[in-house]
């Protein structure tokens, strides 16, 4: 009795490299199986491409986020003084930072004081958002005090202020030069409340890395900053950072019982859940767009295993004639329909994974042929187009794709596998 071969036995895979290198006067489909493999190709690394932007873009943004701003903020609820005025400042600022401080997985628990003013420099003026903390605080915020291209002494905090680097780019001022900053709520005399004047020496110029926190952000000694904005004794918040910022929400209710009653909480991702949501929809959007693109590029697999199964009919008639069967003729072709989608898959993943890593000089290339003003930090937040590789991004790029690939592929097959030897014989 003779034993029936394993699938995928040699002379399977003989037969159908045979036809992957057949040309066309011996009909081969070179010409289809170059169009499917280029297809694949490009439609893989557009869909490794674009997640790495996705993932870069996530990380740069959250990254700037808690790099130069408060994991946790701690704030009053208000309440009514003596005089009837609502007023919502922390009194005992000082023994709630040290309570909140105790509380694990709290890095840090900083008093805070902020306020707007205008900020003014050789008739030059620039609205400005000040953020009043000690100078052990400031030397914790990553963003400020490990800032990339930082000019100055940030170890001067104390005899003057730090300021973003678009700050001083809009005032035209670099350390040492002095600015004045103006503020509506100033000294009350009898007259009235006139507006409070003082200038300060730039000590520490950073850049955190988000156009919107560079172009606005001053950093003032705590105590001076109580006593411009007239808050002596108080403070405004609590900035609290955290080990774990990803996990912010589990340090929501241990930091309510730290602080007291009549304090509320205020998470980086409340303050920006809305833009991280739309991110989080834009990237379900464009992966279903690009799994569509990479389902037409597999769909020319399909059209080359017809013309191939057209073309091969009198082989199959053969083929079947001396002893294959179905499941053998079905096996050949989808060797045939697969090898395209895996080969077109890896030199996707090969260029995908390329252009994430050399995104930087491609781009630069990029906006020197276009002139310049590409990317506008503007209007994007951050300086730059960033690309992270994570391995889940691409193995389910390459699983979809190689999906499709073999999916795609049975149906072909199974026609050339249930193609009648007779009728493929009978006009031979």
């Amino acid at each position: 009795m003779a034993r029936t071969p394993p699938p995928f036995a040699r002379f399977e895979w003989m037969i159908a490299w045979r036809y992957l290198r057949a040309r066309r006067a011996e009909g081969g489909v070179s010409v289809m199986t170059w169009i499917s493999f280029i297809g694949i190709t490009l439609a893989v690394f557009a869909l490794i491409a674009t997640l790495a932007v996705r993932s870069g873009f996530r990380s740069e943004f959250v990254g700037t986020i808690l790099g130069a701003n408060a994991h946790v903020t701690l704030y009053s609820h208000g309440k009514l003084n003596e005089a009837g005025q609502f007023e919502r400042s922390l009194k005992d600022f000082d023994a709630m930072a040290a309570q909140v401080s105790e509380v694990p997985g709290v890095i840090r628990a900083a008093p805070l004081i902020k306020g707007q003013v205008m900020a003014n420099a050789r008739q030059r003026n620039a609205g400005v958002e000040v953020f009043g903390i000690a100078k052990e605080g400031i030397l914790t915020i990553p963003g400020v005090a490990q800032s990339d291209g930082a000019m100055g002494d940030l170890a001067r905090f104390e005899e003057g202020v730090a300021i973003g680097s678009g700050v001083a780019r809009e005032l035209g001022v670099s350390p040492g030069d002095r600015i004045k900053l103006i503020s509506p709520n100033g000294v009350k005399t009898a007259f009235g409340t006139s507006p409070r004047i003082k200038a300060y020496e730039v000590v520490y110029i950073f850049t955190a890395g988000r156009y919107d926190i560079d172009r606005t952000r001053l950093y003032m000694p705590f105590a001076e900053a109580q006593s411009f904005f007239n808050r002596e004794g108080v403070a405004d918040e609590i900035e609290v950072m955290i080990e774990a910022p990803e996990e912010v929400d589990l340090m929501v209710l241990p930091l309510l019982r730290a602080a007291g009653g009549n304090v509320g909480v205020w998470t980086w991702r409340d303050a920006s859940g809305g833009f991280l949501r739309a991110l989080e929809v834009e990237d379900n959007v464009m992966f279903i767009i690009l799994s569509i693109l990479v389902l037409i590029a597999t769909m020319n697999i399909v059209s080359g295993l017809i013309m191939l199964v057209k073309n091969k009919g009198r082989d199959i008639g053969i083929l079947r004639t001396i002893g294959l069967s179905e499941g053998s003729i079905m096996r050949v072709f989808f060797i045939c329909g697969a090898f395209t989608g895996v080969l077109g898959t890896l030199f996707g993943v090969i260029l995908g994974c390329l252009f994430a890593t050399y995104i930087d000089p491609i781009f630069s290339f990029v906006n020197f042929l276009m002139g310049g003003g590409v990317w506008d930090p503007s209007i994007r937040g951050i300086y730059a187009l960033p690309a992270e590789l994570n391995l889940p991004d691409v193995l389910s790029a390459v699983a979809l794709s190689l999906g499709l690939s073999f999916v795609v592929t049975i149906f072909p097959a199974r026609r050339a596998a249930r193609l009648n030897p007779v009728e493929a014989l009978r006009y031979e």
